[in-house]
């Protein structure tokens, strides 16, 4: 057993998020046969990922404020801390923190099988895809 280093927080890049959006690795793979990261990402009001999708899916934990998620369909679901929301494999998608409300969620996912295919990351999410009426779970 050991206790990891203590990473720093990192603001993520804006080619990928719009707003203030930072990551705190949780745990990353330890050795060859682990695929497995989890990281805690705060967004500040209104700030939002880039539309991507998983290889392997992903899970994500809201720990606190609102988040909004969107899909290609049209579907903007609203989640609320404690609730936990699933993506599946290359269903793209986005996070968002609402509008006045900070947000921070747990992200789970599994690296693909070559690791630069992970998360395929697209166009900005317009501003009318963040503000449709959410569906609140």
């Amino acid at each position: 057993m050991e206790i990891l280093p203590t990473t720093p927080s990192v603001k993520n890049p804006p080619e990928q998020f719009v707003g203030d959006v930072w990551v705190d690795p949780i745990a990353t793979p330890q050795n060859d046969d682990q695929r497995a990261t989890a990281v805690t990402v705060r967004l500040a009001p209104g700030a939002r990922t880039a539309w991507h999708s998983h290889a392997r899916g992903q899970f994500l934990r809201v720990t606190a404020g609102v988040a909004r998620f969107g899909g290609r369909d049209g579907t903007l679901i609203e989640v609320l801390a404690g609730q936990t929301l699933y993506t599946p494999p290359d269903e793209e998608h986005f996070h968002a923190a609402a509008n006045g409300y900070f947000m921070e969620h747990i992200a789970i996912l599994e690296s693909a099988d070559d690791p630069s295919t992970t998360t395929t990351w697209l166009e900005h999410v317009s501003v009318e895809d963040l503000d449709r009426d959410p569906t609140v779970v």
